[in-house]
């Protein structure tokens, strides 16, 4: 089978041990997942399946939206509720007004600095690794990051519940690290719940027992997002006979003049299934960037 299944991942399981589950199901087909969801989040998880994981180069750069809880006064090493705590600081008494200004200080183009505990590496070695093994990892340099949108609330002292909409890359444990401090305090983050990714929203998913089950009865069609869907935001081009079989043989060539005006990506369709993602490279000319086979 090829397609997306959106999964609404449970607190507690990695976001690899969901691929593995899933992947018991499907094999010999390829199985991946994107954007990480740590093992104390929960939220949308789209898991690839064959054909599908050629799409990640196309669709994993989308925006995240999260809601999450920041409990103010302790930070820990992970910057998370797994972590060790490593210092604590009085809860500041929030306001409304402050909460504004420290959700407006946030917004938009930001450098924040990852956890040690990530998966950035370092001689090849991913950092969380060193860290668990004791040895002093000094931070990964600050990186530039996009805050859509930030709302900052509470109904008590020690507590602050968010909704963030960020590019990728944006490291939510660092910025409830950063919004702690700039509140003049300290603080991790509690909980999180990823909303959405891109154009696959938490609506659309399905609780990880009914995708087990469903894929162990055979309805896996129920519950998957074709390979032509998932690219709903690419213009898209028809062809068939000589033309599409030029391409599946590697002829770019075949494309020239086909590219829709006012486009650089555009999905090729062929009998009705994804054929290939292509980029006008010019009004007259045009290169596949991915193929996909389908029956």
């Amino acid at each position: 089978m090829d397609g997306i299944i959106l999964v609404d991942k449970p607190i507690g399981p990695t976001s690899a041990e969901l691929v593995r589950a899933v992947k018991r199901h499907v094999r010999p087909a390829r199985v991946g997942h994107l954007g990480t969801l740590d093992p104390f989040a929960s939220g949308l998880l789209p898991i690839m399946i064959g054909e599908a994981t050629k799409l990640a180069p196309f669709i994993q750069e989308g925006p995240k939206v999260y809601q999450g809880v920041i409990a103010l006064g302790v930070e820990t090493d992970t910057l998370d509720c797994t972590g060790t705590v490593v210092c604590t600081a009085d809860s500041p008494d929030l306001t409304v007004a402050t909460l504004g200004e420290t959700a407006r200080r946030f917004t938009g183009a930001i450098e924040q600095i990852p956890p040690i505990f990530s998966a950035i590496k370092r001689d090849g070695v991913p950092l969380y690794k060193l860290a668990r093994n004791g040895e002093d990892v000094e931070p990964p340099a600050p990186r530039r990051v996009e805050i859509h949108r930030l709302t900052l609330e509470t109904d008590e002292p020690s507590a602050l519940r968010f909704t963030v909409a960020c590019s990728t890359g944006t490291y939510v444990r660092s910025l409830a690290r950063d919004i702690g401090r700039a509140l003049g305090t300290v603080g991790h983050l509690s909980e999180l719940r990823r909303l959405s990714s891109g154009n696959f929203t938490l609506q659309r998913a399905f609780p990880l027992s009914e995708v087990l089950d469903a894929l162990e009865q055979g309805h896996a069609a129920n519950i998957t997002i074709g390979l032509r869907e998932a690219l709903t935001d690419l213009p898209e081009v028809t062809v068939e006979g000589t033309i599409a079989q030029r391409l599946r043989n590697g002829d770019s060539r075949a494309l020239d003049f086909l590219a829709p005006p006012q486009s650089t990506l555009f999905k090729v369709i062929a009998d009705g299934h994804l054929l290939a993602v292509a980029e006008a490279v010019s009004r007259a000319t045009a290169r596949v960037l991915r193929g996909f086979n389908h029956p």
